[in-house]
């Protein structure tokens, strides 16, 4: 199989995460077989994460909920154009692309009877695991039956236009002065922190000689970043301002970063940034940040229950014993707040900054393509 190929489509239509969690399968692809020419297909919004990845050819998007002739035109244009396509996603559109886009077809599926349509669509097939399993281990499982050796880090890129954009707005990414990104504002509600609890955060790393820069999305609750950065007159307001890749740049510098369970915890995990995570609801063994090099070797670098360091990363759970429930916040629902995180005391994510700020000394990743 691996002499035949020569064209490749990874379908990864979900979250900037995802996609960004689908990078390792298109990295060891492109590590395997330099000549291959690998094509990403993602719901239009979420490209921006890929949109520098060297390794990629082509980024085909679709509306998450797309016109009808907008997805006919899409199947025309991929109608069985690929040696090979993979669906990192076990959902009935992503593996009707693959099944449209590739002569080979692999694809990973819930190992349940109403997936027997499904497997009739691929050559060959992973049981999804929802629970125990690593997403980034999940998805290079598809590698597997093709022989090719799965790398673990997901790949955050930039451009020089997204490092001058940085220096645009942040003059102090030139200096050698230490900085720290707080990223206060994940997509949904129940996976933040408290806003006293980033003021207090916040204060305590600028007395201690850091700069403190705020990031977050245009969109990604915004009120909430600005109630952050109003009590913090000191920060360096970025919400809203960078693009992905820009920000991919600007946490490659950075002396520390803090966030919640966002694709951008992700993105400083992998570039290799000191990281802190806070986790409340959420699986750590299926989401928790993938270290910078770390070896897919097994199901996840992460436990499900307790506060764990591996290499760059310090992954912080909330208290209590329903951690983690696994639910959209404390109401099961995306804008209902967690308790767990809600009362997340400032000490302890202090604590998990000085271990990891004592560690290491600041140095300048120069490489754009991490």
């Amino acid at each position: 199989m691996k002499c035949e190929m020569n064209s490749a489509l990874v379908v990864c239509t979900r979250r900037i995460g995802d996609v960004l969690l689908a990078t390792p399968v298109v990295r060891s692809l492109k590590a395997a077989l330099p000549h291959l020419m690998i094509d990403m297909l993602v719901f239009e919004g979420t490209e921006d994460i890929v949109s520098a990845n060297l390794d990629l050819r082509r980024i085909w998007t679709i509306p998450e909920r797309p016109p009808i002739g907008a997805h006919l035109r899409l199947l025309r244009s991929i109608w069985r154009r690929y040696d090979i396509a993979l669906s990192v996603l076990a959902g009935d559109r992503p593996t009707f692309h693959a099944w449209v886009a590739g002569r080979y077809r692999v694809g990973t599926l819930l190992p349940d009877g109403k997936s027997w349509w499904k497997r009739t669509l691929l050559h060959e097939w992973i049981p999804f695991d929802n629970l125990s399993t690593h997403t980034v281990v999940m998805n290079l499982r598809l590698l597997a039956p093709l022989g090719i050796k799965p790398l673990g880090t997901p790949v955050v890129s930039w451009k020089d236009e997204d490092e001058a954009s940085v220096h645009r707005r942040f003059s102090d990414v030139e200096t050698h002065r230490r900085y720290a990104v707080l990223h206060v504002s994940p997509k949904f509600v129940y996976k933040t922190w408290s806003v006293a609890g980033w003021v207090a955060l916040g204060q305590w790393l600028v007395d201690q000689g850091l700069v403190v820069v705020v990031a977050g999305g245009a969109s990604d609750q915004r009120a909430y970043s600005e109630q952050v950065v109003k009590r913090l007159p000191e920060a360096v307001n970025l919400v809203g301002h960078l693009t992905l890749p820009a920000l991919g740049y600007l946490l490659s510098r950075a002396a520390l970063y803090i966030g919640t369970d966002t694709a951008v915890s992700h993105m400083a995990a992998a570039i290799g940034a000191p990281t802190v995570v806070l986790f409340g609801p959420s699986n750590p063994v299926k989401w928790g940040p993938w270290p910078k090099n770390f070896p897919a070797t097994a199901q996840s670098p992460w436990k499900t229950r307790g506060s764990q360091r591996l290499e760059n990363v310090y992954l912080l759970q909330g208290e209590g014993d329903c951690v983690p429930c696994l639910g959209e916040g404390c109401d099961r629902h995306i804008n209902s707040l967690s308790k767990c995180l809600q009362e997340l005391p400032v000490n302890r994510v202090i604590q998990a900054v000085e271990m990891l700020l004592a560690e290491r000394e600041p140095f300048v990743r120069t490489s754009g393509f991490a």
